[in-house]
């Protein structure tokens, strides 16, 4: 009589989200890129004071599992046993729009969390700038600097 009240009760909780669904595994490192879901142009232009704000935001919500330089060999990344994409690799993010590159900052995906409210747009696009410009051995610089 108890174990068809509990799995009753199981399903409906579940039913109204109040448990959790387990998320899916993060991409393994030789997996295809995150299509791109969004086709958002970035409609903020590469400034060095942009850059150096993206930097550091970076070093601070990104760099402690996808590493300095992007390529996601990190401890932390190691301890939980996350298959990071390559960032550095200018293939990994060729067929993902910046759009999509936002809305993963903004949103989260997986075990990453996301910026939400705590950054503003203009902020996560240059975010955007600065994660495109990991493939290439740095943040871009604006034209003419």
């Amino acid at each position: 009589m108890l174990k068809p009240l509990l799995l009753l009760s199981t399903l409906i909780l579940s039913g109204f989200g109040l448990i959790p669904k387990p998320s899916p595994a993060v991409l393994p490192q030789d997996a295809a890129p995150v299509p791109a879901a969004t086709t958002k142009a970035n409609p903020v232009k590469v400034t060095p004071e942009g850059m150096a704000r993206a930097k550091k935001q970076y070093g601070y919500d990104c760099e402690m599992c996808h590493g300095a330089t992007g390529d996601g060999k990190t401890d932390l990344a190691k301890d939980m046993k996350l298959a990071m994409l390559d960032l550095s690799d200018p293939k990994t993010l060729a067929d993902v729009s910046d759009g999509t590159i936002f809305d993963l900052i903004k949103n989260g995906k997986d075990k990453m969390p996301g910026e939400g409210d705590r950054a503003k747009p203009d902020e996560i696009w240059n975010l955007v700038h600065y994660v495109r410009g990991l493939s290439k051995g740095g943040a871009p610089v604006a034209p003419g600097k």
